[in-house]
């Protein structure tokens, strides 16, 4: 299951910390967009998204967005935030998260990757040696890959949901 093991399980964004990442020992965060700052189907942040990027950043983190998804619709995210961005970053492969962290002059281990998918956000962190913190999606996804992917992903959920060792 290591491939496949977040460092920290939370149920939404509102839920982590500056007090969780400083345990997680990193001083940036990289963000997923789609279920984890807005749901798969709007152009606008879940509410609270915005305040709580700002007090994290406040309170010494950095920030950026790394999504699977277009320019298109990750640069609106980004301008809402103030963040900069990679899209298209084609995770689980490294290149995305390696380019976010060489971006911010930052080691892999002095980041962590906020995402709702295993198989995308958690096998890219562990495959970069990144912190990983898996949460739960805002909402359903539509698409026959995401369907499949979720199918996949509940037995693993469920492991997860009963290890003591994760972060929560």
């Amino acid at each position: 299951m290591g491939l496949f093991r977040p460092t920290a399980l939370k149920p939404g964004l509102a839920d982590l910390s500056p007090e969780l990442f400083r345990q997680l020992g990193v001083s940036a965060v990289l963000l997923d967009v789609d279920n984890t700052i807005a749901s798969y189907t709007s152009h606008q942040p879940i509410p609270g998204a915005v305040e709580w990027a700002r007090a994290m950043t406040q309170a010494g983190f950095r920030l950026i967005i790394v999504s699977n998804n277009f320019k298109k619709r990750v640069g609106p995210f980004a301008a809402k935030f103030g963040l900069d961005f990679i899209s298209f970053a084609c995770k689980p492969l490294p290149w995305g998260y390696l380019k976010a962290r060489s971006r911010l002059g930052l080691r892999c281990g002095e980041c962590a990757i906020v995402g709702d998918q295993i198989f995308t956000d958690v096998v890219g962190a562990n495959l970069c040696g990144m912190k990983s913190v898996l949460l739960s999606p805002i909402e359903p996804e539509e698409g026959i890959t995401f369907r499949v992917r979720r199918f996949f992903e509940k037995p693993l959920r469920r492991r997860l949901a009963a290890r003591k060792d994760l972060l929560r």
